[in-house]
Order: structure tokens, then C-alpha cells, then sequence
């Protein structure tokens, strides 16, 4: 069986996760499901960056131990993840055993093959994202992610020869066009190596909260250099790699967002290259997700909760609301506003009302039966999906999760304009009843078709819809090709139905 190993980003864990963290793990597990779906051996890989300045810096404002701090918001993490239905397979925490241990034998492997050396840093260094900075990163001086002045700090650190790299990564990068995604995150790179790479420091003097040197206790490995090989520690590699290791690595897609390409497209492969570790197959920079038109951060202020709004609008609802109105590769705005009436349109009257039509006149006209599948009913159903399954594929297998729904959506708009040109409940009133059939026929097996292509969208969702049609409502064990192969299940009755998509009024002045 063909593997795909799937990451997002790890999260520091000095405030609960916002919406534009959420959008991230969405998007990644809905890449999950797909290749599941697809028959893929997958494995999804989530967690938590526990080793930074700014968790300890909370955890002591708070009184707490850091490490018992870490604890329990990593329960938080978890929490507000299964409430938005992630179905990640290992949540990774870098204060794990195994993955200090790992850290420590890269560092080790890494400084044995000579890439590593002693100096003295003195520069600016943002506290907020905890990465060193130089003049031409910042705007108005001023970090521009988080618009606050860098310290300026003086210290003996571990430095990693990243420029050595330089030639070699940029061979990499332009032999690979797939290696970064979307297009303009690798031009972007490649600028930057274009501009000449400065070796980076990969350690911090004089903290305790962290992991140890192996050369030096005294001071601590680099939060960011620590928490990339997250990517690695996962799978076991820490002496003789494991079977885990040697099954899912390289990684085939790392999931991260744009602002931090930088630490993965360009150290992260070279980190791996001076162990002689293979590299990741790929890595997505997606957008972000814009409150009233700025980046969600704690420092900003402007932070929208996931957990509020799935118990607002449904889990499943926020899922498709996020990939259906932000393209993965661009930057994109959500309000509350334009969701309800996203909602309504599309979840509400486009596809629940087609399934409330449909299932409604199967057991008013046919006492509930599945009526044959038919020549006729084969060609109605072509006309209304016109490829859709196939157009849904090259775009999930890009990322393009709005082009995805796209192709979806144009058949079920199809069939809700079908049902108005046929008019079933005329047909219902001949004595011929083999056009109402066909009809109905073709309607259920549209329904049927993208109840499948809804699964990695809509987990939940999907299997509500299978359980209306009379179908097996276990996800676990479906096929994409299933949505391919129109006619051929063996089905007999549907359901009764109900709202799957009751309509939301807006809420009053105030709220949310």
C-alpha cells in the first residue's frame, strides 16, 4: 500500500489556539481523509512547541511549574482539535523523552559532522515569534509580524553553517519543482538564497527551560531548531531508526503557514541534509485567515475561538465555511456574517434541500424503494456531474480544497435545477412512472456520489447523509473510487429524512 505522511506545524502552547491556527489543522486533516479515502497508508502527525521563552514566561505570570503549564494545555490543544473532529494519528510534544532524545542526537550528529560551531551572536532577536532578525526583515523597524521593536541581545551561542548550504538547497529546490508549494512560496525562497544565507544560531545561553546541549549544559538547543525536528522524533528516529521511521519518512507534505517557509524550506532541509537524513517531498506555505483585514494573534488582540464558533455554526460547518471561502494559497477574511449567509445558501437551500426533496418524494412516490438504475438515469447523471469526481481529485491533490468544492457543487446546483426541469411530482401523476423513476434515480446517486466527496470536508456531516440514504454509514471503509462507479451499489431502500442543514438567523447585535 502506497504511504503518505502528512504535518502541520507544532503550536506554542502560551495561548489556546485561534482560527487562523485552527484553518490550518483543517486544511491538513482534510488532506488526510482524501488520501485515506484515496487508499493511501496514511499517518497524521499534530502537537505542541513547549520549549519556548514566551510558554515559560506564561507559565511563571501564572505560578505554574512550566512543565505542569505545558501539560495542560496540551489537553486544551487536544480538546479544541476533537471538538473540530482532527483525526490526527500521534500528537507530538517536544517535552516527550523520545523527542528530547532526538533532538539531542541530531544536534550531536549534526556538530560531529562539522556544521556547528561556537561564537558570539549580537543582534536583534523578536521575542514574540522567538527568532533572530535582521535589519531588512523589519518594517519601520519593527518585527512585522508581530509590530514590536527586537531586543537587542549580546550572547555566545552554537552557530549551524546554514550558508555552506546555499548552493546545494537551491539545486534542490529548482530540481524539485514540487518541493515547495504553491509557486509563489518557492520564488520567494529562492530569492532569499538569491540575497546570500547567513549561518543562523541554534542555541540560547543561560536558560534552563529546554534541551540541553549535548557539548555544552549550559546552554539550550534553539526553540526553533528543537521544535522542526518534531518532523522526525514522531517516527523514532533516535538510534537505529524504527520500523515507523522507516515506513512514513520522508514526510510527504508539511502543512505550514507562509510566515514560516523560511524555517522550513530552507534550515529544516538543511538541518537534514548535514545528518544525511532524506528530505520531505513537500512544503505547503498556506495563507492565512484575516480578522476585519489583520492576521489573528494573541499580541494583536484580534483572535476569532474555533471552539466558540463550531459550537456556533457545528464542527463540520466551520470546517467547510474556512475551505470553501479561503483558498489555501491566498490570504482570506472571515466573518461571521458573510458564514451565515455562506450557510444558508449553499449548506441550507442548495444541498439540504436537495436531500429533503429527494428523500422526501422516494418515500412519498416509491414507499421508500431505490428505483433501478437505468440508461437513462446513466446519462442524466453524466450531464449533471460532467467529471465531477475527477475535477474533485486534481484539485484535493493540489490543496485547492475551494476548487474541490467547486466541482462538488456544481453538480448538486445541477440537480437542484434538474429537479425543477423534470418536476417529479408531475411525473408522479402519469400512469407511466419509469421517467419518475429515472429521475429519482439519478437525483440519489448524485446524492450518493457526493456524500463521498464530502467526507474530508464534512466527516460527520458525510455519514449523517449516507445514514439518511439507507447507505452504511461507516466512513472508515469508503473508497474514492465509489463516488466513480455510479449505479453499482447495491442498494435497496433510503432513509427517512431530516435537517441536516437547519438555517442559522444571524446573531443579535453583540454576540460573537
Amino acid at each position: 500500500m502506497k504511504k503518505y505522511y502528512v504535518t502541520t506545524a507544532i503550536d506554542y502552547v502560551n495561548a489556546r489556539p485561534h482560527l487562523g491556527t485552527a484553518y490550518e489543522k483543517i486544511g491538513a486533516d482534510c488532506l488526510a481523509r482524501f488520501k485515506r479515502l484515496s487508499g493511501f497508508d496514511t499517518y497524521f502527525l499534530m502537537g505542541t512547541d513547549e520549549h519556548s521563552s514566551n510558554v515559560e514566561k506564561e507559565a511563571r505570570q501564572l505560578g505554574e511549574d512550566p512543565q505542569a503549564y505545558c501539560d495542560r494545555m496540551a489537553r486544551e490543544f487536544e480538546a479544541v482539535w476533537a471538538s473540530l473532529h482532527i483525526s490526527y494519528d500521534q500528537f507530538v510534544r517536544t517535552t516527550d523523552p523520545m523527542h528530547v532524545a532526538a533532538v539531542t542526537e541530531l544536534f550531536q550528529k549534526i556538530y560531529d559532522n562539522g556544521h556547528i560551531y561556537s561564537g558570539v551572536y549580537k543582534g536583534l532577536y523578536c521575542v514574540s515569534c522567538e527568532e533572530f532578525k535582521v535589519e531588512k526583515d523589519l518594517v519601520d523597524g519593527k518585527c512585522d509580524r508581530h509590530q514590536q521593536v527586537p531586543e537587542l541581545i549580546e550572547e555566545k551561542n552554537y552557530f549551524f553553517a546554514l550558508s555552506t548550504f546555499s548552493d546545494r538547497l537551491k539545486e534542490h529546490i529548482e530540481n524539485n519543482p514540487g518541493f515547495i508549494q504553491p509557486g509563489i512560496r518557492r520564488n520567494e525562497i529562492l530569492n532569499v538564497i538569491e540575497q546570500g544565507l547567513e549561518d543562523v544560531s541554534v542555541s540560547r545561553a543561560g536558560k534552563e527551560w529546554g534541551v540541553p546541549l549535548p557539548m555544552d549544559t549550559g546552554q539550550v538547543v534553539y526553540v526553533w531548531f528543537d521544535a522542526l525536528i518534531n518532523y522526525i522524533s514522531a517516527l523514532g528516529f533516535s538510534g537505529e531508526p524504527g520500523e515507523k521511521f522507516r515506513r512514513y519518512w520522508p514526510a510527504d507534505c508539511h502543512v505550514i503557514g507562509k510566515d514560516i517557509t523560511r524555517f522550513h524550506c530552507l534550515i529544516w532541509p538543511a538541518m537534514l541534509m548535514a545528518a544525511g537524513v532524506p528530505l520531505p517531498e513537500c512544503v505547503y506555505g498556506h495563507g492565512f485567515v484575516y480578522s476585519k483585514g489583520t492576521k489573528m494573534s494573541k499580541t494583536l488582540g484580534n483572535i476569532l475561538d474555533p471552539a466558540d464558533l463550531a459550537e456556533f455554526f457545528g464542527a463540520d460547518v466551520l470546517r467547510y465555511l474556512l475551505l470553501r471561502g479561503i483558498a489555501f494559497n491566498r490570504d482570506g477574511d472571515f466573518t461571521i456574517e458573510q458564514s451565515i449567509t455562506r450557510y444558508n445558501a449553499e449548506l441550507a437551500n442548495e444541498l439540504g434541500n436537495l436531500y429533503s426533496r429527494t428523500l422526501s418524494m422516494v418515500n412519498r412516490y416509491l414507499g421508500g424503494g431505490v428505483p433501478p438504475w437505468t440508461e437513462t438515469a446513466a446519462a442524466d447523471y453524466d450531464r449533471l456531474t460532467k467529471g465531477m469526481t475527477n475535477g474533485y481529485v486534481a484539485a484535493m491533490e493540489r490543496l485547492a480544497f475551494d476548487e474541490a468544492l467547486d466541482a462538488m457543487w456544481l453538480a448538486i446546483q445541477a440537480a437542484n435545477r434538474y429537479v425543477e426541469e423534470r418536476k417529479p411530482w408531475v411525473q408522479a401523476k402519469a400512469d407511466d412512472l419509469a421517467p419518475l423513476k429515472d429521475t429519482l434515480r439519478t437525483l440519489l446517486e448524485v446524492l450518493r456520489s457526493t456524500s463521498i466527496l464530502c467526507l474530508p470536508v464534512m466527516p460527520v456531516k458525510a455519514a449523517q447523509m449516507r445514514q439518511q440514504l439507507g447507505l452504511p454509514d461507516e466512513i472508515a471503509g469508503l473508497s474514492i473510487d465509489e463516488a466513480n462507479r455510479p449505479g453499482a451499489a447495491d442498494w435497496r431502500t433510503v432513509g427517512k429524512p431530516s435537517s441536516l442543514f437547519p438555517k442559522i438567523e444571524p446573531p443579535a447585535a453583540g454576540e460573537h
